[in-house]
């Protein structure tokens, strides 16, 4: 696939991840909503049919939608190390599309919000206890079982006697959604469960461009952690791939 279209594709699909990504955190966090105050089960379950979502629309260039994937597949030779810089590119593109829409979606929600300055949480994530080191290792563990998922599930095939032979990875883009629901549930709790560069950083960027009234902080002095951690989590990932008899 062609640079041009792999930028394209990555970018529709990181759109509307982080759209209904960004979109489910506002329904919950913001009041006036139909969704307000519906509690963190809501978001890991709305977070992970973003993915799925997303990754459906992204299908053509192999919906990565994650720097984080697209690093870990790199280092397992299943991507061209120059097209890495494309798909980059692509979902931090999109994510930050995506946070712009997500915005406007709300828009009015955001004007009426009695709590502006709390509003950074519905576009990038953040520590209930602020230890960088521990934060670091949180989203490198959260990463890493993502992405090993990703490269260690077997996929469907058909045997030589022609019996469908169903691997964990069969339910396809759904799969995925749900190993999201799963680490959302069990490793989200500490940091957020950022688990992807693109999915932090572009909407942490729109946040701090967007007009939003009387809006905080967008914490820059810990932008870094949902960036390294998630990249040292593909990595690994991709080195476990290559040092296992697959």
């Amino acid at each position: 696939m062609s640079s041009g279209s792999i930028f394209v594709w990555e970018s529709l699909g990181t759109a509307m991840l982080i759209l209904l990504g960004a979109g489910v955190v506002a329904n919950v966090v913001l009041k006036d909503t139909l969704g307000h105050a519906g509690g963190w089960l809501l978001i890991n379950i709305g977070w992970g049919f973003a993915v799925f979502a997303g990754a459906s629309i992204a299908a053509p260039s192999g919906a990565h939608l994650n720097p984080a994937v697209t690093l870990g597949l790199a280092v397992a030779d299943k991507t061209p190390w120059d097209k890495v810089p494309v798909y980059f590119a692509g979902q931090m593109v999109g994510a930050f599309l995506g946070a712009v829409l997500a915005w406007l979606a709300y828009k009015a929600q955001f004007d009426a919000h009695d709590d502006p300055a709390g509003t950074r949480g519905i576009f990038c994530t953040g520590p209930t206890i602020p230890k960088a080191g521990w934060n670091v290792v949180t989203e490198v563990i959260g990463t890493f079982a993502l992405v090993a998922w990703v490269l260690l599930s077997p996929a469907a095939k058909e045997t030589a006697d022609g019996v469908p032979q169903l691997g964990n990875s069969a339910l396809g883009y759904a799969g995925v959604a749900f190993v999201v629901i799963g680490i959302g549930a069990s490793l989200g709790g500490p940091t957020g469960y950022a688990i992807n560069p693109a999915r932090d950083l572009a909407p942490r960027i729109a946040y701090a461009i967007l007009p939003i009234r009387d809006k905080g902080s967008a914490e820059w002095g810990y932008a870094w952690v949902p960036v390294v951690g998630p990249l040292l989590g593909g990595l690994l990932a991709g080195l476990l791939y290559l040092v296992l008899p697959v």
